[in-house]
């Protein structure tokens, strides 16, 4: 809100004369001196500034008001005789009622009367925050001075806080200048576009030069130069983001950031051993997963304990759990999309090493001169080593990983680069049994599975000026996946190629234009032998069931388009209106997906308030399999999702947020084996999340979210929960830096307990197969298992150890009171007894890392 500025017109009272009561007093002693019947007007004894109009154009703005003031001083009329426009008139109208005058005076005596009041209306001035950081780390820039020269010429010097932060107010209007000088850093300038009313916030990370020409300081120092990038808002309703520390440091994770991700509402507990998504009661996959733009077909190894990608080697993760924007499709569940940081180019080496005894990875990075800087980091799993021989002589499992990047970058100019990223994953497990015969309850055969994908990407990005960005991701690579349980198997072999590119054009300050290309091309081959897949509800043919064989290859092209307005009409409103079209080859259709979200400042005084509220319609194509001759169906068509959402954000006292969003979506033409898209649903929900932020001290939040998730298999038969369906997920999380390099912090999750369907009937001995087959089940996931809950501990000290950067010792312990929580159910060979599948015991993870 903006200060009014006021001003009493000169000779208003006698202008227009004095009103009726004035006028007849006047008449009744016109035999009196001149002098002593003038009418002094009346003084403003009290203001009452008027407020700048949240729903208001930015510009200076005048209104006249004509006001009626009683012998006491108080305003009892006014009216607008000069209109400023909407908005405008109301606020002066109202901030006039209560000004206070000293009254007119005539004779001596207090009277009536009539004047003309104006409202000036200057606009409301800009604010500029931000964060100075180092580039190779993040670690804030404290002490730093900052110079901010205003459109006026008027100059603000700052110096940055602890962490690294700094805060101008009270700046007009229009493009200012920025100068940023740090010890042992080179000063550096940038301009920015400042709107009235509005706060534009900016990051300002320290980067050195060229390692082939370093410029240094009296001392020798290398001198770092400044880079200035502002934060866009989100384009989504909802987008959460986990900063550094809250990476490396959260409980129960082993410091892994996209483990970090599983902390946040809208997630809840996957599957056991399986590390996937089950995001707003939607299957796992219902959500895409990309790298820097490029779709992966996993984002964690198996068991879910590390990513497929190391935090060391990630610059952002943006998590959208529903109502995302365009630029995003082919999905109805939400999106990860997880962004890889640029080599460090400060001329220097940098390494990184980590162990522990669940894997150990490694990282190193540097400049190679003229522009070229690289990165090459890897992680292999001994996680099999150590578990085998907790097995013991029964079933034993041997699980291993590995995963690679490698990037080289080429910096073509300021905001303007070329970079070749290669960089994949490898998971693999063998379950297998020496006993052929243990009670009732047995495991026959042996289990295997691996899955593996890589992709080569390369990325260009270019900036042009402050309205113009083009960025292009195109990539090729190989994903194979390979299932095996006895006789029975499934091997997936496809080689995608895709193209993803924006143009981002400003065109206004109130309006920027987004619009991009999205395809995907994906040759495949398909072996698989195993029985037909039964249709929900339908009893499987159990153990022994005859195994029907496919081997079939094709291609998937799905083109996609999409478009976005970016609309800023008002202080603090952002509007994102957006339209996507999709193609798919295989059901030969197209899919338009409109969308729209909106997100609101509410003006006030104190912390800031934003509404936000979003509705879109999104499509997931059936995939390959389902679209089987053998196994699947035809014809099909795509599903179908149309998501609601709306939700508050509260900035609190000191760090603290709050926000709370509901959801709705209403889920159409869902692919049912044997029912073609017959299946219908809906997932409601609430997500809750309070949360300390910006604290170099602590971190921490509470996660709760409520939803329910339903499905029907097809026109008028019984809704019955999704698989997936969780009803309670409490996660709360805290960590303390306590001084002296140690950190301490906890975690403590509640989710209620998965779902099955029950065997009601025990079973019976099928001769032709040598093999008992369950008969008879109660309805559809009609029976869940009993609530998970478990608490997680993180202790750390941080050392500085010349010539290392950084050494920091650590230990997660997962499960601290040992709760083995049932993750299934397992039945004995007859059906006739049954036993929860417990989950892992208690984990305790040891390591070190060290930074060079």
């Amino acid at each position: 809100m903006s200060r009014s500025h006021l001003r009493l017109i000169a000779g208003i009272g006698l202008a227009l004369g004095a009103v009726s009561s004035v006028a007849a007093e006047a008449r009744a002693q016109s035999d009196q001196p001149a002098e002593a019947s003038a009418v002094t007007p009346p003084r403003l004894r009290a203001d009452s500034p008027a407020k700048y109009p949240a729903v208001a154009r930015r510009e200076t703005v005048e209104v006249t008001l004509v006001l009626d003031v009683d012998a006491g001083g108080a305003v009892t009329n006014a009216v607008v005789e000069r209109s400023g426009g909407p908005g405008f008139d109301e606020s002066a109208l109202a901030a006039a009622r209560a000004l206070k005058f000293e009254p007119a005076m005539r004779a001596a005596r207090p009277v009536a009367a009539r004047i003309r009041f104006s409202y000036t209306f200057p606009p409301p001035p800009a604010r500029l925050v931000g964060r100075v950081l180092r580039a190779a780390s993040d670690a804030p820039v404290a002490g730093a001075s900052v110079v901010v020269r205003d459109a006026s010429g008027g100059e603000h010097r700052v110096t940055t806080g602890a962490d690294g932060s700094f805060r101008v107010d009270g700046l007009p209007h229009g493009r200012v200048h920025l100068h940023v000088e740090a010890a042992r850093n080179q000063p550096a300038d940038s301009d920015e576009d400042l709107a009235p009313g509005e706060e534009t916030e900016l990051v300002l990370r320290l980067s050195a030069p060229p390692a082939e020409a370093p410029a240094a300081d009296a001392g020798g120092e290398p001198i770092e130069e400044v880079r200035v990038t502002a934060e866009r808002p989100p384009r989504e309703v909802t987008k959460r983001t986990i900063s550094r520390d809250e990476v490396f440091s959260s409980p129960g994770t082993n410091g892994d950031a996209l483990r970090a991700v599983q902390n946040l509402p809208g997630i809840a507990r996957p599957p056991p051993f399986g590390g996937q998504l089950v995001v707003r009661g939607s299957a796992p996959q219902d959500t895409q997963t990309f790298i820097d733009g490029t779709n992966v077909p996993i984002i964690y190894h198996f068991g879910g304990l590390s990513s497929v990608v190391p935090s060391e080697s990630l610059d952002k993760i943006d998590f959208y759990p529903g109502n995302f924007g365009a630029p995003y499709g082919r999905a109805m569940g939400g999106i990860i999309d997880v962004g890889l940081r640029d080599p460090n180019a400060d001329g220097e080496l940098h390494a990184m090493l980590q162990l522990d005894s669940i894997d150990v990875r490694a990282l190193v990075e540097r400049s190679l001169g003229k522009g070229w800087s690289f990165s090459a980091s890897g992680r292999r799993s001994y996680f099999d080593v150590w578990l085998r021989l907790l097995a013991g002589d029964g079933v034993t499992s041997a699980p291993k990983y590995y995963d690679y990047q490698l990037m080289v970058r080429k910096e073509l100019g300021r905001d303007h680069d070329l970079r070749f990223t290669f960089f994949g994953s490898d998971d693999r497990v063998e379950i297998f049994s020496n006993e052929t015969s243990g009670g009732d309850f047995v495991l026959g055969g042996n289990i295997n599975a691996a899955i593996s994908f890589w992709r080569a990407q390369a990325r260009y990005q270019h900036k042009v000026g402050s309205g113009t960005r083009l960025t292009a991701v195109a990539a090729v690579g190989q994903d194979a996946v390979n299932f095996g349980f006895g006789d029975v198997y499934a091997v997936i072999d496809t080689t995608p190629v895709s193209l993803r590119s924006e143009l981002s054009q400003r065109l206004l300050r109130q309006l920027t234009v987004n619009a991009g290309i999205d395809i995907i091309h994906t040759p495949y081959e398909i072996t698989a032998r195993f029985p037909r897949p039964e249709r929900p509800g339908v009893p499987g043919g159990g153990i022994g069931a005859p195994s029907l064989v496919s081997k079939t290859d094709g291609y998937v092209y799905t083109p996609g388009a999409y478009g976005e307005l970016e609309v800023t009409p008002l202080k603090g409103t952002r509007i994102v209106p957006g339209f996507r079209a999709d193609y798919t080859s295989q059901t030969k259709e197209w899919n338009q997906s409109p969308r729209v979200v909106v997100r609101q400042d509410v003006p006030h005084e104190g912390p800031r308030t934003t509404v936000k509220g979003g509705v879109g319609l999104f499509y997931q194509p059936p995939s390959p399999f389902e679209l089987d001759p053998v196994f699947g169906q035809r014809p099909l068509v795509a599903n179908r999702s149309t998501h609601y959402s709306a939700g508050v954000e509260q900035e609190l006292v000191g760090h603290a947020e709050l926000a709370v969003e509901g959801f709705y979506k209403d889920l159409s033409r869902l692919v049912v084996q044997d029912a073609l898209n017959g299946g219908s649903g809906f997932v409601y929900g609430t997500e809750t999340l309070l949360r300390w932020k910006n604290d170099p001290n602590m971190f921490g939040w509470l996660a709760y979210t409520v939803s329910r998730s339903e499905r029907r298999d097809g026109p008028g038969e019984d809704r019955h929960l999704a698989p997936f369906d969780q009803t309670h997920v409490l996660t709360v999380l805290l960590s303390r830096a306590f001084g002296d390099g140690f950190r301490i912090g906890g975690r403590f999750r509640f989710v209620s307990g998965g779902l099955y369907t029950p065997n009601a009937s025990g079973g019976v001995f099928d001769a032709d197969r040598a093999a008992y087959q369950p008969v008879g089940t109660l309805p559809l996931y009609s029976a869940r298992l009993p609530p998970f809950h478990q608490l997680d501990l993180r202790f750390e000290k941080r050392m500085k150890s010349p010539p290392l950067s950084n050494v920091t010792a650590y230990m997660d312990m997962q499960n601290v009171y040992y709760n083995r929580a049932a993750e299934g159910i397992q039945y004995s060979y007859n059906y006739a007894r049954s036993r929860p599948l417990q989950g892992l015991p208690q984990l305790a993870i040891i390591g070190v890392r060290i930074d060079l």
